[in-house]
């Protein structure tokens, strides 16, 4: 187990999420979900641009053909965002989806290799434990419509990752009574998901199953949320290694830097004491020892 983790930034995010790779501007984008928070970091010189916007953000992957204009899943509907010169985020709902329950939000997401986005929704108030969470998703013929689940009874879905072919699409559920990774084979002509199979049981290694990213091996990065851990797991389900990170909650994990083989990931600041992890909600930078794929844009 290896500990070389690198804060480029204490953003001190209440949940950092979804950070994706810009490499036309070699620049890390990523999101603070519950304060509406969209934020870049510029690799050149460091600094920390934030855009606010009217809904909690929490998933992002940038459109094709547009320089800044990205998907997100927000609270009510998939949306489109533009970052604001005077830090603010216009957005324009592309499909919203008829919540399976009250107080929800999107949670995790991304686009598959076809450019297809897909993204997952979750009860804000996770204790509740309640299982009306979904996953739909977005093509560029549907835009204006209200989206149907393609897969449903989530409690926090997660971890939605694809192979580099595209043939295998992952999905976890973090909430401590399912800790579950899926892997399905995925349709990549129709955009379907079929053959759901248990991945990992995160139950027997330590933290739950949070964000997650694929290298070009085609192994499975997961952060171990509670763990302080990014866990690698191959295509068959064996964990390779585990990576420290100086705080409990790490969130989501991406690959970027000029060849793809920084591994970023972002975490949460929890409330109460954190003498113990002061560096909760930062930003952090890992050497994996293996590159990653850059994240398909929207189409």
């Amino acid at each position: 187990m290896a500990n070389s983790a690198e804060l480029i930034i204490d953003a001190q995010n209440a949940t950092g999420e979804s950070p994706v790779w810009v490499a036309a501007e070699q620049a890390l984008y990523w999101v603070d979900i519950p304060n509406k928070q969209l934020l870049r970091w510029n690799a050149s010189n460091a600094a920390v641009t934030r855009w606010t916007g009217d809904q909690m953000i929490a998933c992002i992957a940038l459109r094709e053909g547009d320089a800044n204009c990205w998907i997100a899943g927000m609270e009510d509907g998939i949306f489109d965002v533009v970052p604001q010169n005077d830090g603010t985020l216009s957005s324009t709902r592309l499909a919203g989806v008829q919540h399976g329950a009250s107080n929800m939000r999107f949670n995790d997401g991304r686009c598959d290799r076809q450019g297809r986005f897909w993204a997952g929704t979750m009860v804000m108030d996770m204790a509740a434990g309640t299982s009306a969470g979904a996953l739909y998703r977005l093509e560029g013929s549907a835009v204006s419509k209200s989206l149907e689940a393609q897969l449903q009874d989530f409690i926090v879905p997660n971890g939605l990752a694809f192979s580099p072919d595209g043939r295998t699409m992952y999905l976890s559920d973090s909430h401590p009574s399912v800790q579950a990774i899926w892997a399905f084979d995925y349709d990549i002509d129709s955009g379907t998901p079929s053959n759901r199979r248990l991945f990992v049981d995160m139950n027997q290694y330590a933290g739950r199953p949070d964000g997650a990213a694929i290298d070009v091996d085609g192994c499975y990065w997961t952060c171990g949320n509670d763990a302080g851990l990014v866990h690698r797991f191959t295509p068959d389900g064996r964990l390779d290694r585990s990576l420290q990170v100086p705080v409990k909650k790490p969130a989501m994990c991406s690959f970027g830097g000029s060849g793809l083989d920084t591994l970023f990931v972002t975490s949460i600041r929890p409330g109460g004491d954190l003498s113990d992890q002061p560096l909760a909600g930062g930003v952090f930078a890992l050497q994996p020892g293996v590159a990653g794929l850059e994240e398909p844009r929207f189409r």
